[in-house]
């Protein structure tokens, strides 16, 4: 056999070995995360772990109610933050915007997007939750220590933006030029273009971009760590903590492991999380996927 063909061989084999090891990274994951957690089904239903709220390890109570609820309220409010703002930005950026701004706007969201949650999370605890506590909060409660909800949900919105404005850059400048100049040339003016053709041609996009950014949001856990104040309770205002169930592993892994189907129960956490992420990614993936059928 040609040396050439056999290199060209042997290095398809070892992709094709590596991306079917990646793959099966996400099964053994999955797998391993059900086996740890497997213990706390023998004595608890999925549904009263899921649906109860009474959370006392001691007792061997686990119910994981206030966490799930703390860390939807955490990634709504991030999502209502920060779609908004990425959507404006990203059609700024690609409809409007001079070379000049993109100069300065990218390299801006790149940094925003590789600073490391920490960092995030040292911002919101010295200036959002003290903002929150005496700025925002004595107008609507009583009192509030600003390590709330809508702590979380401001840090975690400012982290998933540039995240967000990336993809939505991405997805309009897929939808080709002719469609603009189509819609330019019967009339419309460039809002109504943008409105009517472009927002229209890449809503599903937008909807995949979205998903996304909930997932990334989702199972962030450093930055909401620092600012939620981690109560177990369900939320009932934007100025109560909460404590969601990133946290709950990230505080609790290691400690009082002791205690009978803890570690179980924390499993069952990291699992929970686990199922979530991967569905909205499939469902992104397959709302892309329709995408790129549609335009190329």
């Amino acid at each position: 056999m040609d040396l050439r063909i056999l290199k060209d061989k042997t290095a398809g084999g070892i992709m094709f070995f590596l991306t079917i090891t990646a793959l099966l990274l996400v099964v053994i994951m999955g797998a391993g995360l059900y086996l740890k957690s497997a213990p706390i089904f023998e004595n608890h239903s999925l549904g009263d772990l899921l649906w109860s709220s009474r959370w006392k390890p001691l007792k061997g109570e686990f119910g994981f109610l206030p966490f799930l609820m703390g860390t939807l309220w955490v990634t709504g409010i991030a999502i209502v933050l920060s779609l908004p703002v990425a959507l404006l930005t990203a059609i700024y950026l690609t409809e409007y915007g001079g070379t000049r701004v993109k100069k300065y706007v990218f390299p801006a969201l790149d940094i925003l997007a590789g600073l490391p949650s920490v960092i995030y999370g040292v911002w919101g605890s010295l200036l959002i939750v003290p903002w929150i506590s005496e700025r925002l909060a004595p107008h609507f409660v009583e009192f509030s220590t600003g390590y709330t909800v809508l702590a979380g949900g401001i840090v975690l919105g400012v982290m998933i933006l540039p995240l967000l404005t990336s993809l939505f850059i991405e997805i309009f400048t897929s939808v080709p030029g002719q469609l603009r100049e189509a819609s330019m040339s019967l009339g419309a003016t460039q809002w109504q273009t943008i409105k009517k053709v472009v927002l229209r041609k890449t809503f599903p996009g937008i909807l995949a971009a979205v998903i996304l950014a909930i997932s990334r949001a989702f199972g962030e856990t450093i930055a909401v760590l620092m600012v939620c104040g981690n109560l177990p309770q369900i939320p009932r205002s934007l100025f109560d903590a909460v404590y969601p169930l990133p946290a709950l592993i990230a505080n609790n892994y290691g400690e009082m492991l002791s205690l009978p189907l803890y570690e179980a129960a924390l499993m069952f956490a990291a699992l929970i999380l686990f199922v979530v992420i991967l569905m909205f990614n499939l469902v992104s993936r397959a709302v892309l996927y329709r995408i790129e059928k549609k335009f190329f």
